[in-house]
């Protein structure tokens, strides 16, 4: 008994110091420490803007559809990583009603209320592009100084190399004349290609496109085999550096247009968490006084426990850390119904148990046994359901459907371990069934769970 109690103090001071440090990580200048594990809050929570691009898919083939457009999810999200917003979301959206070929990206930026400041941090992510002569008359003027400019504009068709086997750009200067030079790199599969590319072009320009425009148009020697290629023109140095900077970033397999934005102020949002963390403490309330009221000595103990599970619940979402968005909390506070529900279980299951004529002690732990079936197979059910949602569903479903299952496991564990490790290392009178409370500790145990045959 004295082991139980000393472990339960231990538990409850560490719950406490936990809660501590939540609340301390919320004031306005936290230490340094706490200042790195913030909550993190979704768009409609946090405020925010909403941008959905289009994308041209009709030049690609349809088995390679879905594969571009994963690459174009890559590559917007690590260019947006890399300006640091906190949690962006960017997802594909493919088909839609009357649109079979509509694939769409999605793109949540906390945080970002300046709808040009999100544009510019989405950029313009270069389209880069190889395409070959055709067998098509070309069109050729002469210009002042006598040379012949070729029209390319028109005679040129797609190779398929595309900034999706891009590996690295890189800025050198040309020997002689010092001119900036982009050089590019491309993977294992861009190298086969572009070897394939030179090796039956030989002779003939291969056109190099970027967003839509020729920017080199250079004639093929010989098969390059090495994986290289370069881009010159008139570029100056700062231009050269500013496009090996956007081709590293990512240049697009595909190209894409804004078709629509959406801006969420941050009071809307601070409205939203204001309101679901109001909803939480209410909720909470009222099923903690419901407890206490009717259960008493182990409903006070369950609003410990659930205390308890709220605090750890909180420390993993900052841990993790969890995106909170309003479904996300909606989710939270249905998982801590959950784990409500498994106390009453347990105490109703007590209850019988009582009423067959065991004492308190006895009556608890046959009430834990006989609940802990019921108990899991709910809890198994739930989560199931979470994890189904989570991959099936929107990003607003995933929220609600992460915080949820995350808070049914915890709640598990809580109503398991934590509400039974209370419940032993109380003291517990000996009444029987039937008999009235002789004492007030006797009375405050008999509630809810003793009732005469």
């Amino acid at each position: 008994m004295l082991k139980r109690r000393i472990i339960a103090i231990v538990v409850l001071v560490i719950g406490i110091a936990l809660g501590y440090a939540v609340v301390r990580s919320q004031e306005p200048n936290p230490p340094a420490i706490l200042a790195k594990y913030p909550f993190r809050l979704g768009l409609d929570l946090s405020g925010g803007s909403h941008l959905v691009y289009e994308a041209d898919v009709s030049q690609i083939p349809a088995g390679d559809i879905d594969a571009s457009m994963e690459s174009v999810h890559q590559v917007i999200e690590r260019r947006v990583n890399a300006f640091g917003v906190s949690e962006p979301i960017v997802q594909v959206q493919s088909g839609g009603f009357g649109a079979t070929n509509s694939h769409r990206l999605s793109i949540e930026l906390p945080g970002v209320t300046d709808i040009q400041k999100a544009e510019e941090l989405i950029g313009q992510t270069p389209f880069l592009e190889f395409k070959v002569q055709s067998n098509a008359p070309q069109k050729a003027t002469v210009g002042a100084d006598g040379k012949v400019n070729i029209d390319v504009s028109d005679q040129f068709v797609s190779t398929g190399l595309n900034g999706k086997y891009l590996k690295q750009a890189q800025l050198i200067f040309a020997q002689g004349t010092n001119e900036p030079t982009v050089s590019l790199q491309f993977n294992d599969e861009g190298t086969k290609l572009f070897a394939q590319i030179t090796k039956d072009n030989v002779g003939k320009v291969v056109a190099i496109y970027l967003d839509g425009q020729v920017i080199s148009a250079p004639v093929v020697r010989e098969a390059i085999t090495t994986g290289t290629a370069e881009i010159s023109g008139s570029f100056t140095p700062e231009a050269a550096r500013a496009l090996v900077s956007s081709l590293n970033s990512g240049a697009l397999p595909v190209p894409i247009r804004l078709i629509s934005t959406e801006t969420v102020g941050p009071t809307l949002g601070a409205q939203a968490t204001h309101a679901g963390v109001m909803a939480a403490m209410i909720g909470f309330i009222i099923v903690g006084l419901f407890l206490i009221l009717w259960y008493r000595i182990p409903g006070l103990v369950a609003v410990v426990a659930l205390g308890l599970y709220t605090i750890i619940t909180l420390v993993l979402y900052k841990l993790i850390p969890v995106t909170l968005s309003a479904a996300g909390i909606a989710g939270f506070i249905i998982s801590i119904g959950m784990a409500v529900d498994a106390n009453i279980l347990i105490f109703e299951r007590a209850r019988e148990e009582r009423i067959r004529g065991r004492n308190v002690a006895d009556a608890l732990a046959t009430g834990f046994e006989r609940a802990w079936t019921s108990i899991r197979d709910a809890n198994i059910s739930s989560i199931i359901i979470a994890i189904i949602l989570f991959f099936f569903g929107s990003s607003l479903i995933k929220g609600f459907a992460l915080t949820f299952g995350l808070g049914v496991v915890i709640s598990l564990l809580s109503a398991i371990t934590i509400t039974r490790l209370f419940l032993r290392a109380l003291p517990t009178p000996q009444l029987r069934s039937g008999q009235a409370p002789r004492s007030f500790g006797e009375f405050l145990f008999s509630s809810g769970f003793i009732s005469k045959k």
